[in-house]
């Protein structure tokens, strides 16, 4: 699962102003699948379907009470399931289409609303889905994923809701509440996991995504070691079938653990600048080749270092 809060910017995700640009974009799809005489899904919230584009817009633009002009009016947000994903999510574009919308309006929208610790509940949010079909840029055979325009004021036009603050449950100060990335994350993936009932593989789980991103050498490399524990899935038409890592992976682990002590303090270096910044889930996927790729740089830093140490007299 990929999970985004698009940066505002000076064209279409300009949040500083009228939602009306990004609502037109967002129905682009809908025009040229109609043309084809494609299905389409419109607009959506937790209870309604089909709502109409001037509604959308008339509803995010007057729902600004006590913003100032430059402050953000609203926020965009990505959610795009992985191939895996989406296969469980059901075998046509429309059943996978009712799947992501009971996702979320039972998952997604109610944790979010929870992780302002603001005591809120789903109903306490304006938002608006669009879900799109397509991803010109991708080679993947599924490409589903949702679009989210949420308000930055909840429903009543009082409190302002920010996913961006880097305040984290705060009880004291001007500032009360906050909103954890990190934790929506997780809460995110283990909702789709029980809604679905979703054997999510360790190397596409936002654990390992976090922990190769931001961890130190000790956690990528136990966290490797448990990826290879794990048997693996793959999914061939309608079957699934579970196999064991090879024994050229367990291998390569074997070295990446001879290497570790020689490269431990390097590598902490460069891959520790992460901290707790991650907007974003990462979907690995099967074929993702951290191994491979950990293996390589240790084996070249530890080369490098044996020729180093040959030069001197």
């Amino acid at each position: 699962m990929h999970i985004d809060f698009a940066p505002s910017s000076g064209g279409t995700y300009n949040n500083a102003g009228s939602s009306r640009q990004l609502i037109a974009y967002l129905e682009h799809e809908d025009l040229e699948r109609m043309e084809k005489g494609i299905y389409t899904d419109g607009f959506f919230n937790l209870t309604e379907d089909n709502i109409y584009k001037s509604t959308i817009i008339k509803d995010i633009d007057t729902n600004i009470g006590q913003l100032l002009k430059t402050d953000a009016k609203f926020f965009a947000i990505h959610v795009s399931p992985s191939e895996n994903e989406l296969r469980a999510m059901g075998n046509t574009e429309q059943e996978k289409a009712e799947a992501m919308k009971r996702y979320i309006r039972d998952v997604f929208i109610p944790e979010y609303a929870k992780n302002f610790n603001k005591e809120l509940s789903e109903v306490d949010i304006k938002f608006y889905g669009k879900i799109h079909f397509d991803r010109s840029r991708s080679d993947n055979e599924l490409n589903m994923h949702c679009h989210l325009i949420v308000s930055r004021k909840d429903q009543t036009n009082k409190k302002k809701l920010s996913p961006l603050t880097n305040h984290k449950n705060t009880k004291n100060g001007v500032i009360t509440g906050g909103f954890d990335r990190v934790n929506l994350f997780q809460q995110a993936e283990q909702g789709f996991d029980k809604l679905f009932s979703y054997n999510r593989q360790l190397s596409e789980s936002f654990e390992y995504a976090n922990t190769m991103k931001n961890g130190s050498m000790d956690e990528k490399l136990k966290m490797q070691e448990q990826e290879l524990k794990e048997p693996k899935q793959y999914f061939t038409g309608e079957k699934k079938k579970e196999i064991f890592q090879s024994s050229e992976k367990e291998n390569m682990t074997s070295c990446n653990l001879d290497s570790k002590g020689d490269n431990k303090q390097s590598y902490n270096q460069q891959n520790n600048s992460g901290g707790d910044s991650l907007l974003s889930i990462f979907s690995l996927g099967d074929g993702n080749n951290y191994d491979a790729t950990l293996a390589e740089e240790l084996q070249a830093q530890k080369r490098k270092k044996k020729k180093k140490k040959g030069i001197r007299r």
